[in-house]
């Protein structure tokens, strides 16, 4: 879609967005129209993070609707940069607080989950709502994933015994129900050019508050300074590092169902590692 075809301000201006600010420098996220809901889900998860941010800069969803058979997002734009070790340790401290400010403003104390199915990049969160985190991970984040790879053909001869001993597990635990942004990887988090920690891109939840941390250990994690920021702040309990092992078995899960190849293969050990600690 070229410039001349497409007058951004005034299909701003249609959407609500004023003519000052319309005008400015903003971040505008393209998809095909029949993908509005992936771009609608992002807009949800962002509003509901904006509340709990507190010192996290979160970029706010400025329009969001179909233009010229595509579906678009517009949003504050993020000057990103670098960051240093104080920044980094800004966006551990930051997401602390929004953990721990989540659980004050949540409309369904005591429940995980979402109010329906939402996105995670290209693939399918599942909603509802449980008491039982331990019941929610397996059921919502594992089992789904597990179904779809069966779908097409990729069958993992212990998932059931996974499934079946895992809830349990993991209600040792006792984690409370936190806001947690759900993706995230190194990707969607940063820190701008003037200092400030931001994030952006979420997928958004009220999970176990350890879902964020482990993620942030993948494909090439985040600083240690944010963890041990994030620690200091508010520090995770016994345990946090063989959960990880199941956390982020849906995101691989999830990116085997995506895309195949090594992913399919790197689930298949983290399900052999947790039924060895099972």
């Amino acid at each position: 879609m070229s410039e001349s075809s497409f007058d951004l301000q005034t299909w701003l201006q249609q959407h609500g967005v004023g003519a000052e600010q319309a005008s400015g420098r903003l971040f505008c996220k393209w998809l095909p129209a029949d993908q509005l809901e992936r771009l609608q889900a992002e807009a949800e998860g962002l509003e509901a993070l904006i509340p709990c941010a507190g010192a996290l800069v979160v970029p706010r969803p400025l329009a969001l609707g179909l233009a010229q058979g595509r579906a678009l997002l517009v949003l504050d734009w993020l000057d990103l940069a670098g960051g240093d070790r104080d920044g980094w340790e800004g966006l551990g401290r930051g997401l602390a607080q929004l953990h721990r400010r989540s659980q004050e403003l949540s409309a369904q104390p005591g429940l995980f989950g979402w109010h329906g199915d939402r996105w995670i990049g290209a693939g399918i969160q599942r909603g509802g709502w449980q008491r039982s985190w331990g019941t929610f991970f397996a059921q919502q984040r594992l089992a789904d994933q597990f179904q779809r790879l069966e779908a097409h053909g990729v069958h993992f001869s212990q998932s059931e015994r996974l499934l079946e001993c895992l809830p349990q597990w993991l209600e040792q635990h006792q984690p409370d129900p936190c806001l947690v942004h759900g993706d995230l990887w190194p990707g969607n988090a940063g820190v701008l050019r003037d200092g400030r920690p931001c994030l952006y891109d979420p997928a958004v939840s009220y999970s176990d508050r350890e879902v964020d941390l482990a993620m942030a250990r993948m494909f090439g994690g985040l600083p240690e300074a944010f963890f041990e920021a994030y620690n200091d702040e508010w520090p995770l309990p016994a345990g946090a590092e063989q959960r990880l092992i199941a956390y982020n078995l849906f995101h691989l899960l999830n990116h085997a169902n995506l895309f195949g190849g090594s992913y399919i293969d790197q689930s298949r050990r983290s399900v052999e590692a947790l039924l060895r600690m099972l």
